[in-house]
């Protein structure tokens, strides 16, 4: 990592520590990659200093052009295929059938039941048996997300949930693509500092909120897709090696 600066050299290196610690005391961990900024630089720290760590995405049948297009460009880049869950057939075919194809602009309920079928489903099917698993979130991303430990347990999925990247700042972030010659999603340039599904994220204003353009016909505290519940992953501590290894 010398064509970058020390600092970010630094937060990079305390990341590595932390997703190698994760390999040691968890042995069997995932990356869920979101394919936004902060998932080009977790997936150059996996698949550099930790390839043990099986990285897998959500097709969720929304997503922008540009996504797809940026998935292939990382395999091109690293040689190596992303794992790709896609929602059942079945169940988004009921769901549309129940709510119309642009249903979750009705209510808060109805886009949380769409986030469920195309994105919670399955990455459950994704994480299953599985032990930890890798997120990219920051604290500077919302009043939440500040909240958040590098290591928790995940009473939602059973399993432990691991944030290397909390620390990073928005240029941190960026800097390190840059310095690093990353691929991103070209969204980015135009003001998408969030992307999701197509329907479902849009170009903010500079200044505001990173996650203001994500549901954003709906109130701030209800723009999670269900990921990341609101406070509902709760940090525990763990007991001998893992935890020495994991939280300083």
């Amino acid at each position: 990592m010398s064509d970058i600066s020390r600092a970010l050299r630094d937060l990079a290196s305390d990341s590595i520590r932390q997703l190698r610690g994760a390999v040691a005391a968890f042995k069997d961990v995932c990356y869920a990659n979101s394919l936004g900024a902060e998932s080009m630089v977790l997936t150059d720290l996996i698949w550099t200093y930790a390839p043990e760590i099986e990285i897998f995405t959500i097709d969720t049948g929304r997503l922008h052009p540009e996504t797809y297009e940026l998935m292939e460009r990382l395999q091109r880049r690293y040689g190596r295929a992303l794992q790709v869950y896609y929602p059942d057939a079945e169940a988004v075919e009921n769901w549309v059938a129940s709510h119309g194809i642009n249903g979750f602009l009705g209510s808060i309920e109805q886009r949380r039941t769409c986030c469920g079928t195309r994105k919670i489903q399955p990455f459950r099917r994704a994480i299953r048996g599985r032990r930890a698993w890798v997120t990219g979130i920051r604290r500077d991303q919302s009043a939440d997300r500040a909240l958040a430990m590098p290591l928790e347990w995940d009473r939602d999925y059973g399993l432990y949930k691991v944030s290397p990247l909390l620390a990073w700042r928005d240029q941190d972030v960026w800097r390190y693509i840059r310095s690093r010659q990353l691929p991103y999603n070209p969204l980015h340039d135009a003001g998408f500092p969030s992307i999701g599904c197509a329907p479902c994220s849009r170009a903010v204003q500079p200044g505001d909120d990173a996650r203001s353009g994500r549901w954003w016909w709906e109130r701030a505290d209800s723009r999670e897709c269900g990921l990341h519940a609101r406070r509902a992953i709760f940090a525990e501590a763990l007991a001998g090696d893992a935890s020495a290894g994991m939280i300083e």
